[in-house]
C-alpha cells in the first residue's frame, strides 16, 4: 500500500517534468529568434545570393542575365588578371604567415618572461592593433613617401654621416620592386604584435611549470626545453594561428587598397582587391560573386590539408594515453 501511494504521489511530477521542459524549450528557441532571423537574413541570405549570382551575367545598369559556368571559366582561362593575381597572393601569403607567426611566437615568448612591469610591454606592444587598419594603412602611406617620408629622411641622414652626400631612399608604394616588400612589412607591423601574439600568450601560461622544473632537473638546455617542451605544449596554438594568419593573408584588402590601388603596375593587386575592384569599380557583379567562391574553395580546401596535416605535428594533452589505452 505504502509502495502504492509513493508511485500515485510520485507519478504527476514524472509527468510535469517533460512539459516544463517543453516550456524551456519553446522559450529558448523564442529567445533566439530573433538571432535566427539576423542569421538567416544578414549571412545565409547574402552567401546563396551570391553563389546564385555567380552563374548570371550582372552588371549595374543592365539585365541580368543567366549565363551557367560562363563566369568560373571566365576566372580560369578568360581572365588575364586572375592567375598572376593567384600566384602574387600565394606569394604573399608564404612570405607573411610564417614570419608573422613565428615572429608573434617570438615576442610572447619574451612577454611570458617574469620580468618587472611586464603587462606594461604586452600593452605596449598590442596597441598599434588597435589602431584601425585603414588608419594605419595612411599613416604608413606618410612614413613611406619617397619624397618627404620619416624613413627616406633618416636614410638620406644616416647616408649623410656616413659619406657625406646621403643615400636616396627607394619609392616603397612608387616602385614596383619595392611595393610588394613594403606591403609585407607593413602585414608583419600589424601582425606580430596583435592577436597572434596574445593567442600565443595565452598558450604559453597555460604550460605547466613542471614539466619544466623536470626538464631542468634532468639536464636539459634552454633550446632543448623549447623544442621538447614549449613547442609540442603550443603545438595546437601554433596550428591555430597559422590557419587564421593564412585565412587572412589570402583576404587582404585595406592595406593596399588605401596605400597602392593595386599599383604599382599591378605589383601589389592581390586576390582580395581583385574581388572588389571587379564588383565595385567594374561593376560586375556576377564574375565578382565568381571571385569570391573560388577564395571560399581555395581557402577551404587549403585548410582541409592543414587539418589533415597537422595530425603528425600537432599533439593535445590527454590524447597520447587515450590512444595507449
Amino acid at each position: 500500500m505504502a509502495a502504492t501511494r509513493v508511485a500515485a504521489r510520485s507519478a504527476p511530477r514524472a509527468s510535469a517534468r517533460p512539459s516544463l521542459n517543453r516550456e524551456q524549450t519553446l522559450w529558448a528557441y523564442i529567445f533566439l529568434l530573433p538571432w535566427l532571423i539576423g542569421l538567416t537574413v544578414f549571412v545565409l541570405g547574402p552567401i546563396l545570393f551570391s553563389l546564385a549570382l555567380s552563374f548570371f551575367n550582372f552588371t549595374l545598369g543592365r539585365d541580368i542575365t543567366f549565363v551557367g559556368l560562363d563566369n568560373w571559366l571566365k576566372a580560369f582561362t578568360g581572365d588575364e588578371l586572375f592567375w598572376p593575381t593567384v600566384g602574387r597572393t600565394a606569394l604573399y601569403t608564404v612570405v607573411v604567415v610564417p614570419l608573422s607567426v613565428f615572429g608573434a611566437l617570438l615576442v610572447a615568448m619574451l612577454l611570458n618572461q617574469r620580468l618587472r612591469g611586464a603587462s606594461i610591454y604586452r600593452t605596449v606592444f598590442f596597441m598599434p592593433h588597435l589602431v584601425p587598419v585603414v588608419a594605419a594603412a595612411y599613416v604608413w602611406l606618410w612614413v613611406l613617401n619617397p619624397q618627404y617620408g620619416m624613413l627616406n629622411e633618416l636614410i638620406w641622414q644616416i647616408g649623410f654621416h656616413l659619406t657625406g652626400t646621403g643615400f636616396k631612399g627607394p619609392g616603397w608604394f612608387t616602385d614596383p620592386g619595392w611595393a610588394m616588400p613594403a606591403l609585407m612589412a607593413v602585414a608583419l607591423w600589424g601582425a606580430i604584435g596583435g592577436t597572434l601574439m596574445v593567442i600565443f600568450l595565452a598558450g604559453l601560461q597555460g604550460i605547466p611549470q613542471e614539466l619544466y622544473e623536470v626538464a631542468a632537473i634532468d639536464g636539459a638546455s634552454a633550446r632543448a626545453r623549447f623544442w621538447h617542451v614549449t613547442l609540442p605544449m603550443i603545438s595546437p596554438t601554433l596550428f591555430f594561428n597559422s590557419v587564421l594568419a593564412c585565412i587572412a593573408a589570402f583576404q587582404t584588402f585595406e592595406v593596399p587598397f588605401v596605400a597602392t590601388k593595386g599599383g604599382p603596375a599591378y605589383a601589389t593587386w592581390l586576390y582580395g582587391l581583385h574581388i572588389y575592384r571587379t564588383s565595385f569599380e567594374f561593376f560586375d557583379m556576377g564574375y565578382g560573386a565568381t571571385l569570391a567562391w573560388i577564395l571560399f574553395i581555395l581557402l577551404s580546401v587549403f585548410t582541409y590539408v592543414q587539418f589533415r596535416a597537422s595530425r603528425s605535428w600537432v599533439y593535445y594533452a590527454g590524447e597520447g594515453s587515450e590512444r595507449a589505452s
